[in-house]
């Protein structure tokens, strides 16, 4: 089954044209990694998955049904089936971890306050953060903030998750935690599409890979075809900067 469906995508911003007629389909359990250079586009794509840029012309639809953009209650609809993992871990500094997590679920979602607890303290255990609902975000470390976030977008029971960068604000120690977390969700069979500039990490986890530049797909297939054997010069040109693959 699709979970994600983008077809013929345009964005432009001012007179610079970011995504030129950009498709993509996410089935369910699949992991789509996304790579290529800085302002290839890779992020705004996201974006506009998650409604944080509107989309100038195309089709976004989520399990089947397209997204009609003049209408709030389809928005609302297609948020529901989707989390987002920022870079920068985006949590409300004056909430406590727990507090992080459950808000959106108990005030959005409208659901039992005793379940999203429950489900709140099994996702903190599972990310190894049990001993941390308490803490503000200040008082913890890149990684830890940014596992809280994925907490958080997990008890929204999402259908897809997205990460955009998620280790980008991470140091080298702290990103193998992150990667981690990413890595356990991916054997669970969770659907995710994951902006990343860890080369090695996108060749292990994902199912696909997608190669960006100038705004479109140079070209996309399996971690071997696209590490081992590229058919497009601009991606054997982008991957020679890159040791270890």
């Amino acid at each position: 089954m699709s979970v994600l469906s983008m077809k013929n995508i345009f964005k432009s911003f001012q007179n610079l044209d970011v995504l030129k007629d950009i498709s993509l389909e996410v089935s369910e359990g699949e992991v789509v990694a996304v790579i290529g250079p800085s302002g290839s586009g890779k992020s705004t794509l996201l974006r506009c998955a998650t409604f944080l840029e509107s989309v100038d012309a195309g089709q976004v639809a989520y399990l089947g049904e397209a997204v009609d953009f003049r209408k709030k209650a389809s928005i609302q609809r297609a948020k529901g089936c989707f989390g987002l993992v920022f870079q920068n871990f985006n949590l409300f500094p004056h909430y406590s971890v727990l507090k992080n997590i459950m808000d959106a679920p108990v005030t959005v979602q409208k659901r039992n306050k005793s379940e999203v607890y429950q489900q709140a303290i099994q996702l903190l255990d599972k990310l190894g953060l049990a001993d941390r609902t308490d803490a503000y975000p200040c008082q913890l470390s890149g990684g830890q903030q940014q596992r809280v976030s994925i907490a958080r977008a997990l008890a929204m029971n999402p259908k897809i998750l997205f990460f955009d960068e998620p280790t980008s604000a991470l140091d080298p120690e702290l990103t193998g935690e992150v990667l981690k977390v990413i890595r356990s969700l991916a054997r669970e069979h969770m659907t995710m599409v994951i902006v990343t500039h860890e080369m090695a990490f996108a060749r292990e986890v994902a199912d696909r890979v997608i190669f960006m530049d100038g705004g479109i797909i140079v070209e996309e297939g399996t971690p071997k075809e696209v590490f081992d054997q590229p058919r497009q010069e601009r991606t054997r040109q982008f991957l020679r900067n890159y040791s270890g693959l």
